[in-house]
Formats: structure tokens, C-alpha cells, sequence
């Protein structure tokens, strides 16, 4: 097949690629959570309320997200199987069949526009907070046609090698996303509801550059013309499936936390999670930069057949992850203070500060236990064994309610206890996650040499 610089840069060094590939996938992270930092920001300017709404709307969000992410991992992971394999024609038949899917994934989300009060409402949501999120969710909802083809898009250019574009289209639709939010909410006067109009509006214009790059031959993996394929739809199915039920895993433990936090500590409680989490993600941006690239690095390699290179991608993309979070760590326990201040610039949101700054330097260790299990569940993903990640996603989540349950309301340590349970919960599963890992690279050896050998006896 004719090679682009892309692809051979995929299938080259692992090293090299997971460097090349995860620099553009970290920048566009770090703008995004600068992005999603300075909606919070702004919208703390119209106090914990509006804060706390956006924040019980976020599990909902991270559902329709979940649906769209699942597909576009599976989809990364297909083609880059595929073009590891010398299979280019099959990569582009992948990249139609993913398109087509997300039309019934969108409709699916728009549906959901019936439930949404009733939704919030299990979610503990009343009065003011249950008024603006739900306003805040119908334009939220009503836009995830764009949320849907944003995430399938850049996950069929990462997987083709290409993650500059997927960085130019999210980074500038980030960007224009900080510059409207105090336009639309501020000078428009248009309040929570502001906010939401901006990011659909962003997210339809990263859209649109991803949309023009594929059909003006940009890209490698212009949709083909083709035969539906069952087969081909099982192979995009059985990645992207488990990771949209482990990134729904992870929005209903979300869930669980919000209701936890809220019953130990009512709507102050909330507000002062909603934005730690928010300054705890800094530190994933790394991470998800390393683990999406590790993705379609030790995609290339299963479908080259090469374990050696799936294995030297791991230990790699483990010691880089670790390193950085580390020092991210680091900086949160220094700067702390400096951090809540972001969140608490306004005299409304001043009441908080103590909350973020205390609670920040405990949950900020979840880090160092999340590099284990994202790491491990990337390499599942790229070699076409979702069902596992989804079980390691499954492991994570479930110890991190379990033990903040325990902490927060058996042994009545309160809100700290939810916090310090979701960090040991994390812990007990990168043990889990890497020993698993392991034992799935070291079987590839076997079973790989063992396909040759028969290969070469025929």
C-alpha cells in the first residue's frame, strides 16, 4: 500500500511514535482542560449554585461522551490494526462503517431530551440547581450531534497516524470556546445557559475541519464506498463497546460520588468537588495524551504480529506517564492555594476556598494509581480486546465508590472520607491492572511465535 509519513511514523520505532503521536493528543488535552477549567471559571462567577448545576449535569454529559468516545477508540484501534497490517483499503471501509454508526448514536442521544428532568431530578438536583442545569442540558443535549462525529473524527485521524489535525480542529475549537464563554454568558447576559451555547457552537466548528479534511482527500481514510459488513461492525463493536461502558462506568460512579458528597455535605461539598476534579484532571491530560497514543501504537504492532513492540510501547508509555504525573503531584501540594483561587475570585465563590485547597492536596494522589490502569487498559484496547479494559474500568470504579462509601457514611468520616476512599480505591486496582497486563503481553510471545511457525511450516 501507499505509505504517507503518518502511517510509517505508526508503524516505525514505538518509541518515536508513541513521542510523535502523544504531543499532538497532550496538547490538545491541556487545551481542552484549560478550556473546561476556564468554563468552570466563569461560571463560578455566577456562584456555587450555577457551579453545583453544571457539575450534576456533567454524569449525564459524560454518558453522551461515553457513546461517542467508545466509538471512536474502537474505531482508532480498527484502522490502525488494519494499517499495521498493510490494509489500507480495509481501514477506509472501517472509517465509513464508523461514520454511519454515529448517525444512530446521535439520534439515540437527541432522544433523550424527553427524560432529562426526571433525570436530574434522581440525581438529587432541586430548586435553583435543578433550574439551571436543566437548561443547561437541553442545548447541551441538542448539540451532541457534534460531541458524536468530534469524537469519531479525531479517533479515525489518530488512528491513521494523523493526531496534528485532531490537535489543530479541538485545539482551535477550544480556544474560541474560552473566548466566547464570558461573551455569552457575561455580555449577552445569558448566564449558565451561555456557557452551553458556546460549546455546541465550538464543537459544530471542529466538526466542520474534520469533515473537510476527509472528503477533500486530506486524509488517508476518506470514507469508501462499500457493503455493510457485519464483521466489520463487531470488530469496531467489540472495542468500542466496552469503552463506552466503561467511560458509563465511570459517569454512574460519578453519580454515586455526587450523591455521596451531597449527602455528607450538602451543596458546598459538591461545588468544592466539582472543582478539584476540574484542577485534578490537569494531571490526566498527560496520561490520556500517552494512552491514546499507546492505543493505536500497540494496535499496529498486534496487526504486524510484532509482541516485542507492544511490550516495548508499555514500559515506555508507563515510565512517561509516571514521571510526568509525578511532578504534576508535586505542584498541586505546592500550589494549592494558587489553584483555588481560580475557582474563588468572586466573593460568591470566596466561600470555598478553604474546601478546594484541603481537598486538592488528597485527591490529587489518584493520579499516580490511574497511570497503572490507563496504561493497561490502552494496550487491551489496541489489540482488539476490549472486553478486558472494560473489566479494569469496571475494577477502578467500583473500589473507588465502594471505599469512599466506607469512609464518607460507615465509618462517618464525611466529605475527606469521600475523597481519601476514591484515592485508595485507585490504588487497589493499578496493582490489579498491571499484573494483568503483564501476563497478557507475556502470552503475545507465545501465541504470536506460534502463528508463524505454523505460517512458515505451510
Amino acid at each position: 500500500m501507499s505509505e504517507s509519513k503518518e502511517i510509517k511514523t505508526l508503524t516505525g520505532n514505538p518509541r518515536n511514535a508513541l513521542i510523535k503521536l502523544s504531543i499532538p493528543m497532550i496538547i490538545q488535552n491541556t487545551v481542552f482542560t484549560l478550556y473546561n477549567i476556564a468554563d468552570g471559571i466563569w461560571v463560578a462567577g455566577l456562584g456555587h449554585e450555577a457551579l453545583a448545576a453544571v457539575g450534576l449535569f456533567f454524569p449525564v454529559f459524560m454518558l453522551f461522551n461515553a457513546l461517542a468516545f467508545g466509538l471512536s477508540i474502537g474505531s482508532s484501534s480498527a484502522v490502525a490494526r488494519r494499517i499495521g497490517a498493510k490494509d489500507l483499503q480495509g481501514a477506509r471501509i472501517v472509517a465509513t462503517h464508523s461514520l454511519l454508526i454515529g448517525g444512530i448514536i446521535s439520534i439515540l442521544m437527541l432522544s433523550s431530551v424527553l427524560y432529562l428532568g426526571s433525570i436530574l431530578s434522581i440525581l438529587g438536583a432541586e430548586g435553583e440547581v435543578f433550574r439551571l442545569a436543566l437548561e443547561y442540558g437541553y442545548i447541551m443535549i441538542f448539540g451532541s450531534f457534534f460531541l458524536v462525529y468530534n469524537n469519531i473524527s479525531a479517533g479515525l485521524m489518530n488512528g491513521e497516524g494523523n493526531a496534528k489535525r485532531s490537535m489543530y480542529a479541538n485545539t482551535l475549537g477550544s480556544i474560541l470556546n474560552v473566548v466566547l464563554d464570558p461573551i455569552f454568558i457575561y455580555s449577552l447576559s445569558l448566564g449558565v445557559v451561555g456557557a452551553a451555547y458556546a460549546s455546541v457552537l465550538c464543537l459544530a466548528i471542529s466538526t466542520t475541519m474534520f469533515f473537510y479534511w476527509f472528503y477533500s482527500g486530506k486524509s488517508s481514510l476518506r470514507p469508501k464506498k462499500s457493503k455493510w459488513s457485519w464483521k466489520i461492525v463487531f470488530d469496531l463493536l467489540r472495542v468500542g463497546v466496552p469503552a463506552s461502558f466503561g467511560m458509563i462506568a465511570m459517569s454512574v460512579s460519578t453519580m454515586f460520588i455526587n450523591r455521596i458528597t451531597l449527602d455528607v455535605g450538602g451543596d458546598y461539598s459538591l461545588a468544592v468537588y466539582s472543582a478539584v476534579w476540574r484542577l485534578v484532571q490537569i494531571g490526566f491530560i498527560p496520561l490520556f495524551g500517552i494512552s491514546g497514543a499507546l492505543t493505536v501504537v500497540s494496535g499496529a504492532a498486534f496487526g504486524a504480529k510484532d509482541a516485542a513492540k507492544i511490550e516495548s510501547a508499555h514500559k515506555y508509555a508507563l515510565k512517561l506517564a509516571l514521571v510526568v504525573d509525578t511532578a504534576i503531584l508535586i505542584s498541586m501540594l505546592l500550589f494549592a492555594p494558587q489553584f483555588a483561587f481560580i475557582f474563588t475570585y468572586t466573593e460568591k465563590g470566596s466561600v470555598i476556598y478553604g474546601g478546594i485547597v484541603e481537598s486538592l492536596r488528597i485527591l490529587a494522589f489518584i493520579l499516580i494509581c490511574a497511570s497503572f490502569g490507563i496504561t493497561s487498559a490502552s494496550i487491551f484496547q489496541g489489540i482488539g480486546k476490549g472486553e478486558r479494559a472494560l473489566v479494569l474500568t469496571l475494577t477502578r470504579v467500583s473500589l473507588q465508590v465502594i471505599m469512599a462509601y466506607l469512609l464518607a457514611i460507615s465509618l462517618s468520616i464525611g466529605f475527606i472520607g469521600v475523597l481519601v476512599g476514591m484515592v485508595l480505591g485507585d490504588a487497589l486496582a493499578a496493582v490489579l491492572s498491571y499484573v494483568w497486563i503483564r501476563m497478557t503481553i507475556d502470552s503475545l510471545f507465545g501465541s504470536f511465535k506460534l502463528q508463524k511457525s505454523i505460517s512458515s511450516a505451510k
